[in-house]
């Protein structure tokens, strides 16, 4: 993975050849992903993309990938899709629409932090993660840190933590596994651990 001066989610489109590979999905469909279909992500996206890397980039520093990121309809949910030197978020603009309708910012905020965690662990893996855990449950971590350095409302962390539940990757590792990830996470980068369990009982899975 190509290591940079910053955590950064850029627009510009990048040409991905034949030996590209998606790491995860969101989502079943993934074969029929058309990176020709790729366009520039709306503002909205950008702009929660933008909250992510402020989140997720003091972790890092000065070594963190750089990936591009896309608007494709053909897109399965959301997903990572990486060649030897590059990587791309990919997410489908009907998703992104049905998920901040329902759950809001700190949803948005979480799945694109998981998909990151996937690209921040191949370059900045994490001695306070078990080291037992998937890859999966590795990128929920990265996704619960950027959750707590968001300091979302309870309400808001609730229903992140609802949609995240509600759209597991395609390798599916069980949400009793997760949600202690999501937890570690979390309460690594500062979060009460309180709040995270008020908010996890009090979403509805």
């Amino acid at each position: 993975m190509r290591r940079v001066a910053c955590c950064l989610f850029c627009a510009s489109l990048v040409t991905f050849g034949a030996s590209a590979e998606i790491i995860c999905a969101l989502g079943s469909g993934a074969s029929s992903y058309d990176a020709k279909a790729d366009q520039r992500p709306s503002g909205d996206a950008m702009q929660l993309a933008g909250r992510m890397n402020a989140a997720l980039s003091p972790t890092c520093s000065p070594q963190c990938p750089q990936i591009a990121i896309f608007r494709n309809a053909t897109a399965p949910n959301a997903m990572l899709v990486v060649t030897p030197d590059q990587a791309k978020f990919v997410y489908a603009p009907q998703f992104f629409t049905a998920v901040y309708d329902k759950y809001g910012d700190g949803a948005i905020i979480a799945i694109i932090a998981h998909e990151y965690g996937h690209a921040l662990n191949e370059v900045h893996p994490a001695s306070w993660m078990k080291s037992d855990w998937s890859v999966e449950l590795r990128a929920d971590a990265w996704a619960g840190c950027a959750l707590a350095k968001s300091d979302l409302s309870s309400n808001d962390l609730a229903e992140a933590l609802t949609a995240v539940s509600k759209y597991p990757p395609s390798t599916h590792p069980s949400w009793s596994l997760r949600l202690p990830a999501l937890r570690l996470g979390y309460i690594h980068c500062g979060g009460d651990g309180a709040k995270f369990d008020s908010a996890a009982a009090g979403g509805k899975r």
